[in-house]
């Protein structure tokens, strides 16, 4: 299916991180089992206590060590063999572009950079991890929020711009380690069905059965190698 297509794309989530060690927010012992999303995951709930978003926002900073994995590795590597185009990720680790993929549309935002809601003023993810938390403005000493999407939020017009681009003329969507339950990512493996596309599921536990061409399961660093090896070798 990889070498018949004309344009392949991946759209990736929590699951092909977890083997580098982040934990799904939604898994047992997850970020969403210790912190209300509602309460800690929105716009208006950092507009209102900044100081109390930041107790669940300064575990995020610890995950921005973590390293690639093999499976982000050989998804960088098909990138690199022409066979999958770019990536659509949900994550906001920057983990694909570490491995070395090129073409990563970061849906969700990132954690690479930090803005003051006060005077606009942005900061990039070295400075702050070197500042007391929560991190405060330079310049009108509000608190910085990370560039990512709450829940409250809209997804980024370039974002969205780039999704769109990157889509146009797809026939074959790679969803790996993602639910699809989170909208409007959701949306993206129907808007490949509808435009003819097929799509290829690897998950440890399949949820697209009825609407995959093909369900693989297993884990994303197994699955990923045993692609780039079969790839390599024919």
């Amino acid at each position: 299916m990889l070498k018949k297509s004309r344009k392949a794309v991946a759209l990736t989530g929590a699951g092909v991180s977890t083997e580098s060690g982040i934990p799904d927010f939604r898994s047992v012992g997850g970020l969403w089992s210790r912190f209300d999303p509602f309460e800690y995951g929105t716009l208006g709930a950092f507009q209102r206590d900044p100081h109390k978003v930041w107790q669940m926002l300064k575990e995020l900073l610890l995950l921005v060590d973590c390293r690639p994995n093999k499976g982000h590795e050989a998804m960088a590597r098909l990138e690199e063999m022409g066979i999958v185009r770019g990536i659509i990720t949900q994550n906001i680790d920057g983990l694909h572009q570490l491995a070395g993929s090129r073409h990563v549309v970061e849906f969700h935002g990132s954690m690479a950079s930090f803005s003051c809601l006060g005077c606009g003023a942005k900061m990039p993810l070295a400075e702050v991890k070197e500042m007391a938390m929560p991190p405060l403005c330079s310049g009108c000493r509000s608190v910085l929020k990370p560039d990512v999407v709450f829940f409250d939020e809209q997804i980024p017009p370039k974002a969205l711009l780039d999704t769109e681009e990157l889509l146009c003329g797809v026939d074959l969507l790679l969803v790996v380690g993602t639910s699809c339950e989170v909208m409007p990512a959701a949306l993206i493996p129907r808007q490949v069905l509808g435009q003819g596309g097929e799509l290829i599921e690897i998950n440890l536990v399949p949820v697209l059965k009825g609407r995959a061409r093909l369900s693989l399961a297993g884990k994303f660093t197994e699955v990923m190698s045993a692609i780039v090896d079969q790839m390599t070798e024919s």
